[in-house]
């Protein structure tokens, strides 16, 4: 029960690490909120953070797919959509967030976001560069909050198992299994389970000492 009587409000819950992050909260006795909504719109994170109420926690979980194209073929669409779905959206649930956590001093969020730009990945630079702007908020923001017990942390992963990026039709190829034996020290994809932990670390009572932390978890991918 680690997360006992914690008020906790996940982002798009039912995608990419919302599920397991959903679970495992639960079972460690948060009264989770699990948000399915389209917050690309300017003002559904303010809504959705005043009917949230007080908040213990904020998981920002935010996932689009990659738009994989060569630079020279980039559309311009893609990478403004990229954009409203995955930075945006951050900037204006911290800052809601972060406005009564810094008046209680105390509280935390947890940015679920990629260690693609940590790399890089050619032919997805419009994804690199949006979850790239997700990673340089998290370490300025997390800066400025520090000071005011808030803590903010990002979970940058690569080749976790979940149903946006690595579902099973995806993983069970031969293919997919011999790229993931060249291109990751540990030779497998991490489980959800094992994301879900790092976020409940972040999110925890154990982790005061992290600000503005991009922290990779991606099997030696990306250190």
């Amino acid at each position: 029960m680690r997360l006992r009587d914690r008020r906790v409000l996940v982002t798009q819950a039912d995608e990419y690490m919302g599920p397991a992050i959903v679970e495992l909260f639960r079972a460690e006795g948060a009264q989770v909120m699990a948000d399915v909504s389209d917050l690309r719109a300017s003002s559904r994170c303010d809504e959705l953070l005043a009917g949230a109420g007080e908040l213990d926690i904020l998981i920002a979980n935010l996932a689009h797919p990659p738009c994989a194209a060569a630079v020279t073929e980039l559309d311009e669409r893609d990478c403004r959509s990229l954009f409203e779905a995955l930075v945006y959206p951050l900037m204006r649930l911290v800052r809601g967030a972060a406005r009564p956590m810094v008046a209680a001093r105390r509280g935390k969020i947890v940015a679920i976001t990629s260690a693609a730009p940590l790399r890089g990945v050619p032919g997805a630079s419009a994804y690199c560069a949006a979850r790239g702007a997700q990673n340089a908020f998290v370490r300025a923001v997390g800066l400025e909050l520090a000071a005011h017990n808030v803590q903010l942390n990002a979970v940058a992963q690569n080749y976790v198992h979940n149903d946006s990026y690595y579902p099973d039709e995806l993983v069970t190829t031969e293919r997919f299994q011999k790229h993931l034996a060249r291109q990751v020290p540990l030779g497998r994809l991490a489980r959800a389970s094992e994301s879900a932990e790092l976020a409940l670390f972040l999110a925890g009572e154990h982790s005061d000492f992290f600000v503005g932390q991009v922290v990779p978890f991606a099997g030696g991918w990306a250190t």
